[in-house]
C-alpha cells in the first residue's frame, strides 16, 4: 500500500524552528522526486521546495530562500524541510508529494502554525 506521512507540524512562534518529515512506503521512494507544499486558510495550495530523486539537485521558492532547507535520506525513505526564522505567512497545512513519469502520490499534510 502506497503512503506519504507527513509529521512534525505544531504551534512555534515567530523566530522559531519546526523540521518537517515526509515518510514514504509502499513504492521505491529513492527513484522519485519530491516537493512540499503549503495551503494558507483561503488560499491556493503554494509551492514550497522541490529534491531530486538521488538528492543532488534542491529548489526553493523565493519566500522560503535562505530560510527553509530541503533533504532527504533514501535509506529511511523520508525526505525532511528543516525550517528556520518561521514568519506568520508560513502558516498553513504542509504537504509533499512524490513524483516519477505518471505516479503521483500524496500525503495528508501537516498543520504548522506561527504565532505568537
Amino acid at each position: 500500500q502506497v503512503q506519504l506521512v507527513e509529521s512534525g507540524g505544531g504551534l512555534v512562534q515567530p523566530g522559531g524552528s519546526l523540521r518537517l518529515s515526509c515518510t514514504a512506503s509502499g513504492f521505491t521512494f529513492g527513484t522519485y522526486g519530491v516537493t512540499w507544499y503549503r495551503q494558507a486558510p483561503g488560499k491556493e495550495r503554494e509551492y514550497v521546495a522541490g529534491i531530486s530523486s538521488k538528492g543532488t539537485s534542491t529548489d526553493y521558492a523565493d519566500s522560503v530562500k535562505g530560510r527553509f532547507t530541503i533533504s532527504r535520506d533514501n535509506v529511511k525513505n523520508t525526505v525532511y524541510l528543516q525550517m528556520n526564522s518561521l514568519k506568520p505567512e508560513d502558516t498553513g497545512v504542509y504537504f509533499c508529494r512524490a513524483r516519477q513519469l505518471q505516479r503521483d502520490y500524496w500525503g495528508q499534510g501537516t498543520q504548522v502554525t506561527v504565532s505568537s
